[in-house]
């Protein structure tokens, strides 16, 4: 089994790259998320999968002193989607 991450900005490439997969798999349900206000809900299960996944393949240090997960989440399912059209 591979060693888990421990530098920050490896864990950030990580956290990017899942939120990307969830916006790639699913973008049909990020603009009517964005329409209807609802996204994190409407995106729940992909984002607790994708949490599920961040988690498995860093420390706990790096988690505890970082937020990556989340922000990558709001720069790319948000800000990096607003341009997106329904």
């Amino acid at each position: 089994m591979a060693s888990l991450i421990d530098k920050p900005s490896a864990a950030m490439r990580l956290a990017r790259t899942i939120a990307s997969d969830i916006m790639l798999y699913n973008k049909d349900a990020v603009v009517q998320g964005l329409v209807e206000d609802d996204l994190f809900e409407r995106l729940s299960a992909e984002i607790d999968e994708g949490r599920r996944h961040f988690e498995s393949r860093t420390t706990p240090e790096v988690r505890a002193r970082h937020p990556f997960y989340d922000r990558a989440l709001v720069d790319v399912l948000v800000y990096r989607s607003a341009d997106l059209k329904p």
